[in-house]
């Protein structure tokens, strides 16, 4: 399938299947993702799998962080970080650099799990990318082990891809909004 293909094709799945891509296929499609525009070569990113218990663990660092004081709250961030049998946290790994800046550094991470994300769906999977309030937070810093020069940008959700119809596409975007002409 070409780029432009996989672009026009691509939707996100809210709602994902219990079973997901292996480490190893995880690996592979990371090796293309990580082919990214990359000012410096600096590689400023890392990706976290997230898996079983694990999924548990990144719920209450969310409940933690959301001050969530009841057994139920609780239990609805975790549910939540249960929605998908693979979460991917997308780690910006800051390098120092006199050239590139931070902002470009987090572009690049981004870029990798775009990519990643539009590999996955290409590959058959469902795939969201997933941010909230709390993706900063010191708890959840805490429970993904991050180091003093790292940030998180959320976590690609993943799993088996609903069976039908792919979703309703997004109205295509007016161009001319978005494109001008530099005289």
């Amino acid at each position: 399938m070409s780029a432009f293909t996989s672009m026009q094709q691509r939707r996100s799945s809210s709602r994902v299947g219990a079973s997901a891509p292996d480490h190893d296929e995880i690996l592979r499609l990371v090796e293309a993702a990580g082919a990214v525009a990359d000012h410096g070569s600096l590689r400023p990113w890392r990706l976290i799998e997230v898996r079983g218990s694990a999924r548990a663990r990144v719920g209450s660092a969310l409940a933690e962080a959301a001050g969530a004081d009841s057994d139920a709250e609780r239990a609805g961030f975790v549910s939540k970080a249960e929605r998908a049998p693979l979460l991917i946290a997308i780690v910006a790994a800051h390098k120092s650099s006199e050239k590139v800046t931070t902002w470009e550094q987090d572009a690049v991470a981004a870029g990798v799990s775009h990519a990643l994300s539009l590999l996955l769906d290409e590959a058959g999977w469902g795939v969201i990318w997933r941010t909230g309030p709390f993706t900063r937070s010191e708890p959840v810093r805490r429970v993904h082990e991050l180091r003093a020069n790292e940030v998180l940008l959320g976590w690609l959700y993943v799993g088996e891809r609903p069976v039908g119809p792919r979703g309703v596409r997004r109205t295509l975007i007016d161009v001319a909004d978005h494109v001008t002409v530099l005289p």
